[in-house]
Order: structure tokens, then sequence, then C-alpha cells
């Protein structure tokens, strides 16, 4: 499975930005036995196991970082499957715009209700 352009960007900066944060980090990063394709399968691998497709950014990366800051973890087996990035929603009067962190934003599902006249006398239908 080759990832997305987006998903690729999204985890290398994150790692990238962690990495500058945290010199640890940074030294798990540069390890020779470890690559950004064998994270991507390790990733896929763990989402298969949970037989959830929807996840959290802040989960996919903790998985990447896990890969990384791990030494039992060898090369994981390749995936096929899809993966989605949502991209950030425009804002507009009814949200505001996404603050942009090294993760991708996630856009919020926005459900509304439509209110119903007000009756004064309630039938069985309406309870």
């Amino acid at each position: 499975m080759k990832p997305s352009d987006d998903f690729k960007t999204a985890i290398e900066n994150y790692l990238n930005t962690t990495a500058q944060a945290d010199s640890a980090f940074a030294h798990n990063l540069a390890k020779e036995t470890k690559n950004i394709e064998s994270c991507f399968n390790y990733i896929f691998g763990e989402v298969k196991k949970t037989g959830l497709c929807p996840f959290d950014n802040q989960e996919i990366f903790d998985m990447a970082v896990k890969y990384y800051n791990d030494d039992s973890i060898g090369t994981p087996a390749p995936v096929n499957c899809k993966v989605v990035v949502n991209q950030p929603i425009k804002a507009d009067l009814f949200n505001s715009a996404p603050i942009m962190t090294p993760q991708v934003a996630r856009p919020e599902t926005v459900v509304l209700k439509t209110a119903k006249p007000a009756q004064k006398t309630l039938t069985l239908f309406d309870l």
C-alpha cells in the first residue's frame, strides 16, 4: 500500500516537529533500522487489528512515534488498504477556522435541528 501524499506529509511533518522538540526522539527517528515506509505499514497493521475505521489524528501520530521508540517492532508486513485524510473545513458563519498544527485538522460534524412550531395540545404522535 502506498499512502497518499497528504497522509505521508502529515506523518512526516509531525515526526519532524516532534524530533525538533525532543532530542531523545530525534535520536530514535534517525535509527537506520527504522524507515517511514515501515512506519506506515506498522500504522496500517495496528489499525487493521482494531477493526475500526475512523481514528483521531493524535492516535495515528502516537502509533508513528511508538514505531520509532519501540525497538521490539521489526519490519511489519505490508497491508493493502486505503487511507483518507480529511481536509480542514473553511470558516463560515457557524464554524471558526481550525487552528493548523502539525496534524491535519479534522472537520467536525455539525448537526442542525429544525425547531417545531409550538403546540398547545400534545397528541400521541408528539410523545
